[in-house]
């Protein structure tokens, strides 16, 4: 092999490095087609075992995947009603985003709507499915059979939706063996045995805080890998078990946060004078006259999630 020397690699005979390929230009979310991704055996993905679906669920942000599970409520409801397709904009109305932010978070499941028709479906319940792991079913384990665990075992949704609720435990001897919502309840003792026979992947912790972290610890040698705690308190776990933290009462704060911001506008409003287009004369403040007809100054109050 000869080399010359004075050229970079690569370079044209002139010496010039060689131009930059163009990059591929990034699809319209309008004018490509929808269609359904074919199953990948997972020998075939990319070396490394890891299926087309498993590579992009790692790239999916984890606000995007919260709002998947929006977009999968409200497709399941369309798809119910006989909805066979949706365009983006009516999708993102009822989902409540804007329509190009679903667009991007729809793209991390490789489907773009056909411009004039928008998306099929069937085909986005069927992809959202895959990329939140619910073509399987999750046994669920409810710890704590207070007022809540009560509901929680009661609630028959989850089963619908892949959740079937499989086991549950508390502390109380008036409670064991009592069947709630057709299962009886289990002493706490016993979570990592029935745990490891019924092969429960997501406990929920629904007991009080002083409780929260012993049942935790149980639920892991469970070999439980999610946990889904409503006790108002930090748990310990071990790097590879997810944890999300349900806190009503910081959920009720944010919504006091914006309640009361809400009335500062409405008293703000109250004390200014002549805005335009009120059609109400200025009291400069001394008045109990309201910047429209609402009582937060004619304003409608949206709350969001």
């Amino acid at each position: 092999m000869v080399t010359q020397r004075g050229r970079r690699d690569g370079a044209d005979s002139a010496g010039r490095p060689p131009r930059r390929p163009r990059r591929p230009e990034t699809p319209d979310a309008d004018n490509a087609p929808t269609a359904e991704m074919p199953a990948v055996p997972a020998a075939a993905a990319n070396g490394r075992g890891d299926a087309p679906e498993a590579v992009r669920a790692k790239q999916i942000p984890e606000a995007a995947v919260a709002r998947l599970a929006v977009y999968l409520r409200v497709l399941s409801g369309m798809s119910e009603q006989g909805a066979t397709t949706v365009s983006s904009e009516e999708l993102s109305q009822a989902a409540g985003v804007n329509s190009a932010k679903l667009r991007k978070d729809l793209s991390y499941l490789g489907s773009y709507g056909t411009r004039g028709v928008g998306y099929e479906v069937s085909v986005l319940v069927s992809q959202i499915e895959r990329i939140l792991g619910l073509t399987r079913q999750h046994k669920v384990a409810v710890v704590g059979i207070g007022n809540l665990g009560h509901a929680l075992a009661n609630y028959g949704g989850f089963p619908g939706r892949g959740f079937p609720v499989e086991a549950l435990f508390d502390l109380d001897a008036d409670l064991i063996g009592v069947p709630v919502g057709g299962l009886p309840v289990s002493h706490m003792d016993d979570i990592p045995r029935i745990c490891a026979e019924r092969g429960i992947s997501i406990g929920v912790i629904a007991t009080p805080p002083t409780a929260a972290q012993s049942v935790c610890d149980r639920l892991v040698a469970g070999g439980v890998q999610c946990i889904l705690n409503f006790a108002p308190v930090v748990l310990q776990v071990p790097a590879h078990i997810e944890v999300r933290k349900v806190d009503l009462a910081v959920e009720l704060q944010i919504l006091s946060f914006h309640v009361a911001r809400r009335a500062d506008d409405a008293a703000s409003n109250q004390g200014s004078s002549g805005l335009p287009g009120t059609g109400l004369p200025s009291d400069n403040g001394k008045g109990s006259g309201r910047n429209g007809a609402g009582p937060d100054g004619g304003r409608e109050m949206v709350v969001r999630s």
